[in-house]
């Protein structure tokens, strides 16, 4: 037969309440520490923690990258998140393809590159249009031609869908 605790509160062994987890409502878990609550997670999972300097709060799910990734220039992933593919379009565009789609296309995405040369004398952009499953990204020369980079790398935020 399976053991089974019931308990409303989980404290420290000082018995104080200050520390411990709050089970006694149905729709969230309180996480406290000096009687204060230092996270939160409700029934469907949306977690809260207390952000940087103790005063505000910060959405874990809104905070976190949801794909990243770094490749080499012939597309082979060196290390990445939620990213199933990159796909080498032609020379400067290459298509990262999300493992899991984003929920919209309004999210947002940050880029670098490493030149074969080690020169600093291009950049990357995306393409005008982001769709949910994959996003396109751009590495042109600064007079505006595709050249192929040595190393790029993107992170994406956003919610999943």
């Amino acid at each position: 037969m399976a053991s089974e605790i019931k308990v409303d509160t989980i404290v420290n062994a000082g018995g104080d309440n200050d520390t411990g987890i709050d089970l006694a409502t149905n729709d969230q878990i309180l996480l406290k520490v000096a009687n204060a609550t230092k996270l939160t997670m409700n029934s469907t999972g949306q977690t809260t923690i207390v952000g940087e300097g103790g005063t505000t709060t910060t959405s874990v799910q809104q905070g976190l990258c949801k794909s990243w990734h770094q490749c080499d220039e012939n597309t082979a992933l060196d290390d990445s998140f939620n990213t199933s593919s990159i796909v080498d379009d032609q020379t400067g565009i290459h298509l990262i393809n999300f493992t899991s789609n984003m929920g919209n296309a309004d999210y947002t995405a940050g880029v670098c590159a490493r030149l074969n040369d080690g020169g600093g004398n291009a950049f990357l952009r995306f393409s005008n249009t982001f769709t949910t499953s994959q996003n396109k990204l751009l590495c042109l020369a600064l007079d505006g031609t595709l050249i192929d980079a040595e190393t790029r790398a993107s992170a994406y935020h956003g919610d999943l869908a």
